[in-house]
Formats: structure tokens, sequence, C-alpha cells
């Protein structure tokens, strides 16, 4: 089970330093192609939300292979948690909003996987808070 959680927490890691990194270092409107929700939302939340995922990325690999701080990494976890129930309701809260089927279902398949990812972070934080921590 130990690899099992590793190679969720790289996969969970690598998929959030790339969203973080985007969002960091993009201008929004080229955001707006792919994440329609940056529309209403300021270009400082934007980037705070960028700089949350990179922290969490970083948070869930650093300090078990540096062995300091591990607690950090369930932590971590439970904050990507925080973040994708944030990002499923706000996909399915903008479902409503979409004028066409094929975007609707955009937004459904956004929810779809946030949910996926939460389920995945709450599985390292479920095992790195209990039978499988460092």
């Amino acid at each position: 089970m130990n690899l099992v959680l590793w190679i969720i927490q790289i996969l969970l890691a690598a998929i959030f330093a790339g969203a973080g990194l985007a969002k960091l270092t993009q201008p929004k409107h080229k955001l707006r192609d792919v994440m329609r929700w940056v529309d209403p939302v300021p270009p400082s939340q934007v980037r705070a939300l960028g700089f949350v995922e990179v922290l969490a990325a970083v948070g869930l690999v650093l300090p078990p292979l540096t062995g300091v701080a591990t607690v950090l990494t369930p932590l971590a976890a439970v904050g990507l948690v925080i973040v994708m129930i944030g990002g499923t309701l706000v996909h399915l809260h903008d479902r409503k909003k979409r004028d066409t089927a094929a975007e609707r279902r955009t937004e459904i398949q956004g929810a779809i996987t946030c949910a996926v990812l939460l389920v995945l972070a709450a599985v390292v934080a479920w095992g790195r808070f209990g039978p499988y921590s460092f």
C-alpha cells in the first residue's frame, strides 16, 4: 500500500504542479480557453489558487523525501481535498450557466475530474495520517 500511496502522491503532485504553475505564469485571457471558471474571478485569486496548488504539490513529495516535517504530506492532501471540493462545486454551478449541451457536458466532465482528484487526495490523507504514515 505504501507504493500505491507514493504513486498517487507523485501523480497528484505532477497534476497540481502543472495546473498551479499555469495559473501562476499565464495571463488570465490565456487561461480562459482551458479554464472557463476564471472569467468572473479576479486575477489575484487565480494566482493565489495556483500558489496553493504548487505548495500542495511540493508538500506531497518533498517532506517524505527529506524526512523533515513529514506531517505536511497528509496536510497537503487535506488541502487538496478542500480545493477539489471547491472545484467540483464551481463546475456543477457553472453547468447551469452554460447555453449548449456540449458546454454543460464539459462542466460535468470538469466536476468528475475534480471529484476523482478529491478521492485520490483523500486516500493519501487517510493513508499518511493513519496506517501508512512516515
